[in-house]
């Protein structure tokens, strides 16, 4: 595995050219296409799949447990023109994790490699993203995402099959992060996935079900300036339902520079909902021992003329990846509730709370 130190090591030596030179695609509305749009977008700055979700066990005596893998593809700043073939120009990042309440915190891991020699790769014709001995790939044939992760500590084995069609956000997948509309990514989910997993973690080997949440998006301008990161939910209804929101926080400030919600039920109607009908608010906190920030591990969301509370699974779910992505993230199993009644379950998202996000 290659180091990150070796890796901005190598992109020093190799390049000489500065930030202005490359240029990234600009996201602008455009049709998705599939499936080619499953694969990478390596003109493009910044790209990830993000695959989480909620696994019970065989029996009513195991507890559930949250799981998230995510791959990341990086451009970096260093020419497609540079000749060396040790010039990093394209990164592969990917996280793991495991959120088992018998536990006090994550069991997760990271890694970093440079694409070719063997090291990574991510296929731009479907999605088939390899990292050492890490991958995530989709069936052409039967959609299914098939993932292996070989993790310190614990390893994971699973499918991810889709149920219901490919949910395209924002303006038929063109999706606004900002005022300006540069400030964009392209963006799909695939929602109530029925998982098959097989987990090893402390000395357990055990087979699990249940349901997950794939996002892919890409982008090479996402965020404003001033902004602090984000908060983020993919909701797995009990009837059937999706349900997306996010905000992007300001700097300084819980103000949000740009929300947006949707909800779709399991016959397919989507509803969206914009900046002013969507809400982030805070119903408990939690600090961090290692990073001390503070993070809103519940929230209350009010969409339009709905309101949902979100509890955690677990408190600690914070997961420091400044090693690989250079952000502090708290990635959380939690439950989704409408009227005091569990109504749900999937994951929340948040950033820029230890520092704002650069991506």
């Amino acid at each position: 595995m290659v180091t990150r130190r070796a890796l901005l090591t190598a992109a020093a030596l190799a390049s000489t050219r500065t930030r202005a030179q490359v240029k990234y695609q600009e996201v602008v509305p455009r049709a998705i296409n599939f499936p080619r749009d499953h694969g990478a977008h390596p003109e493009y700055r910044t790209e990830w799949w993000y695959l989480t979700g909620w696994l019970d066990g065989p029996t009513n005596t195991n507890a559930p447990i949250g799981f998230q893998v995510t791959f990341f593809r990086t451009r970096t700043t260093i020419d497609d023109a540079n000749p060396s073939a040790f010039a990093a120009k394209q990164l592969v990042i990917a996280h793991a994790a495991i959120a088992d309440p018998s536990r006090t915190a994550l069991l997760h891991d990271e890694r970093i490699a440079r694409t070719g020699f063997g090291a990574a790769a991510a296929s731009t014709e479907d999605t088939d993203v390899t990292l050492d001995r890490w991958r995530l790939v989709r069936s052409p044939a039967s959609g299914a995402y098939r993932a292996t992760v070989a993790a310190r500590g614990f390893a994971f084995e699973f499918e991810a099959q889709p149920t219901q069609p490919i949910l395209l956000q924002g303006e038929a997948g063109y999706s606004r992060k900002g005022p300006l509309p540069s400030q964009a990514s392209y963006y799909y989910s695939q929602p109530q996935l029925a998982v098959r997993a097989l987990l090893t973690h402390d000395g357990k080997r055990e087979q699990r079900t249940g349901a997950g949440w794939l996002d892919h998006e890409w982008s090479s301008t996402l965020l404003a300036e001033d902004a602090a990161g984000w908060d983020w939910i993919g909701m797995n209804l009990d009837d059937g339902s999706a349900l997306t929101a996010f905000s992007i926080r300001r700097q300084q400030s819980s103000a949000s520079l740009h929300a947006y919600a949707s909800l779709r039920s399991k016959g397919g109607a989507v509803q969206i909902f914009g900046p002013h009908d969507v809400r982030f608010a805070t119903r408990a906190n939690w600090t961090s021992p290692r990073t001390r920030a503070t993070w809103p591990v519940a929230r209350e969301l009010l969409i339009g003329n709905r309101a949902f509370v979100t509890q955690p699974l677990m408190e600690d779910q914070e997961l420091d990846s400044r090693a690989s992505s250079g952000a502090v993230y708290w990635e959380g199993a939690s439950r989704l509730f409408e009227g005091g009644k569990q109504v749900g379950r999937g994951y929340l998202e948040m950033t820029g709370y230890v520092a704002p996000i650069r991506l």
